[in-house]
């Protein structure tokens, strides 16, 4: 048994995971590096190389555990919806949550162009697409069950569609610095919802 199978080995590989995926998230790839891992984890900095061959492997299992996250709290949404028809306003905001996360107050724009330059950046990185791919296909069935369980069921090339609105949108209001490309990206699904 190596000392990272054990219990507190594996307690301290998972504190390391989720201070990554903090940073990720907060500040992107670029801050992702072992000094500051191991610091936002309150472990020696050589914690971070014995659990971890290597900088990519600990950010693919930051971006997994992130992603997991998320998917996890999207299921637990999808879970406690009544199975009813819901006003278009409300199917948006639950689609909205799923792809851009959950409204952040002040913060909202900052983590939507976080977000965004994460899912950008992940292009850069080859080692991640098969996560990517795997991630995304779950998001997407998750996305056609609050769309079906709200009473506005999609098939799966609309759903590209409702995808690619958002991301143009959103990606448009970051460009003209519009402080709050939730709302732009609101509006927008609505008119495509009710057209």
């Amino acid at each position: 048994m190596t000392a990272a199978s054990t219990p507190k080995g594996e307690r301290r590989r998972q504190a390391l995971v989720e201070a990554a995926a903090a940073l990720l998230v907060e500040r992107g790839f670029e801050a992702l590096r072992h000094r500051a891992v191991a610091e936002r984890a309150d472990l020696p900095l050589a914690s971070t190389t014995y659990y971890f061959d290597s900088l990519d492997e600990l950010i693919a299992a930051a971006v997994e555990h992130h992603g997991r996250t998320e998917l996890e709290r999207g299921r637990a949404q999808l879970a406690a919806l009544p199975a009813e028809h819901r006003d278009l306003d409300s199917v948006v905001d639950l689609v909205l949550d799923q792809l851009l996360g959950p409204p952040a107050g002040d913060r909202d724009a900052e983590l939507v162009l976080l977000r965004y330059e994460r899912l950008v950046a992940t292009g850069r990185r080859p080692y991640l697409r098969p996560l990517m791919r795997t991630l995304g296909t779950e998001l997407r069935g998750l996305l056609l069950e609050v769309l079906a369980r709200s009473g506005s069921p999609v098939d799966n090339r609309r759903l590209e569609q409702l995808i690619a609105l958002v991301d143009g949108a959103v990606v448009n209001a970051l460009i003209e610095i519009d402080p709050d490309p939730r709302a732009v990206a609101h509006r927008m699904l609505v008119e495509s919802l009710r057209g």
